[in-house]
């Protein structure tokens, strides 16, 4: 959850349950609620004009990761998931706010604005990832950003102001064949009709359903200005629809899925460095298996991940990407690292489990590469002191 002004802010998972998506706040004195905002339109609202009548109800926009604020601007930031169920066609519109980043007023809820990054969405391509509220510097003005590297495989710049979010600019971190252009003013893609899956139409496309960048949070280091996105490249998907009614408590997906690795790609995993003032990527490290590592960074110049098959916990140089240490773990590493102080020492702590998206993924490319990489379940927490 997110606490600012006396609220404990929450959202909601679901996303392929036909749910309607919501974020909620509670008074933290009370515990009652304080405000309740959907992430689908009900008739009536902005927005709802985007489904067809009434699939509101079931349009999914799951929001299952904690937002950001902006005390300046009294704002919160959320991302939201796919719609439901998979296939477009089923649900014909851009399918307001699913795949898109919402500004909601901290103190009554409202929602002020948003950008959608991708409309109608058929990938399973959750933009639930919350956009960092980083300060960027392009042709001489500094913007207020949002930065976000999309599960759709795109790393996306916007402007954040009391009223609005701009579209700056966008560009693939990774392989991607569905969008053909961007719209330059709004940011809106138009896409690659035969790389968008319908109901009985299969299609294939990069990246796969697991995106350029799933849920595991990329970091920013303002020292050296910086962005780490750990990376799935060279992965791709196939999705086909099939006809699915509502039922409550089952699935809502409507699909059939797969997934390939391209043709010639030597590698998966990756954890790319980008500077965002000149929107270049500065240095790339490279891993056989995928990628799953949450990222943290520190003022000491430290990039520390895990979230590869191999099971290990490194630490990288954050101006280079050179491997300074490594430690092999228990399990896979899929949690997120912290860093705290006691009595003078710096410490990192992480916890070690492999999860169910990280080994579904190494089930299905053990089965495409012909290799054997079992990474078995874990639950420890280890904590290294860092040494000057």
């Amino acid at each position: 959850p997110l606490a600012a002004r006396g609220k404990v802010m929450v959202g909601v998972s679901g996303g392929e349950l036909g749910i309607r998506g919501f974020v909620v706040a509670l008074d933290t004195e009370t515990g009652e609620e304080v405000w309740r905002t959907f992430t689908v339109p009900a008739p009536g609202e902005p927005g709802n004009d985007t489904w067809p009548e009434g699939a509101w109800r079931t349009g999914g926009a799951a929001v299952w990761l904690t937002g950001h604020f902006d005390p300046d601007l009294g704002l919160t930031y959320w991302g939201t998931g796919n719609p439901g169920p998979w296939i477009g066609d089923q649900r014909p519109g851009d399918n307001l706010y699913t795949n898109s980043v919402i500004a909601l007023a901290i103190e009554t809820g409202e929602l002020v604005t948003h950008h959608q990054y991708h409309w109608n969405g058929s990938w399973d391509w959750d933009e639930v990832s919350t956009p960092l509220l980083i300060d960027v510097e392009r042709d001489g003005r500094t913007i207020p950003g949002l930065v976000h590297p999309g599960r759709n495989g795109y790393l996306w710049l916007l402007e954040r102001s009391a009223e609005n979010i701009r579209y700056v600019d966008a560009q693939p971190f990774v392989r991607q064949n569905v969008f053909t252009s961007l719209d330059p003013e709004t940011g809106r893609p138009t896409y690659d009709e035969d790389r968008k899956p319908g109901t009985g139409k299969p299609a294939d496309f990069c990246p796969s359903l697991w995106g350029g960048k799933d849920w595991p949070p990329a970091a920013y280091n303002p020292t050296t200005g910086l962005l780490y996105i750990p990376a799935n490249e060279n992965l791709c998907g196939s999705s086909v629809g099939v006809e699915v009614e509502y039922q409550a408590g089952r699935s809502f997906t409507g699909a059939s899925t797969g997934m390939s690795v391209a043709p010639g790609a030597d590698h998966i995993g990756e954890l790319q460095a980008w500077d965002m003032n000149t929107g270049q990527r500065v240095w790339t490290q490279e891993f056989d298996s995928q990628n799953w590592g949450p990222v943290l960074t520190t003022g000491g110049g430290l990039v520390f991940a895990g979230g590869t098959s191999d099971r290990y916990f490194r630490a990288f140089d954050a101006r280079t990407g050179e491997i300074l240490w490594q430690q092999r773990t228990n399990s896979g590493v899929i949690g997120v690292p912290s860093t705290y102080m006691v009595d003078g020492v710096q410490y990192v702590a992480i916890q070690s489990g492999w999860g169910v998206d990280a080994a579904a993924m190494g089930r299905r490319l053990d089965g495409l590469r012909d290799t054997s990489n079992f990474v078995p379940q874990g639950g420890v927490v280890w904590v290294f002191a860092i040494e000057n």
